[in-house]
């Protein structure tokens, strides 16, 4: 039996039970004290990737920043 729990919020697949999966913890001021929120990425890359989706979405924050910081 295979159990989906949720979606990789970089590929949007479903992450499947078994597989690894990394967790991003959103902060939000407008939550006002609730519950935070998550987004979920697969931690080992897919068939014929080289980067998992939470590698792939770390490099693109990263390049953001740079770039940010260099304007």
């Amino acid at each position: 039996m295979i159990v989906c729990f949720d979606q990789c919020d970089y590929c949007r697949s479903s992450i499947f039970s078994g597989q690894r999966w990394a967790r991003e913890k959103i902060y939000d001021p407008e939550l006002n004290g609730r519950d935070p929120s998550y987004h979920c990425y697969h931690a080992e890359p897919l068939a014929g990737q080289e980067a998992s989706c939470w590698e792939k979405h770390e490099m693109e924050r990263e390049f953001a920043r740079m770039t940010g910081c260099a304007a």
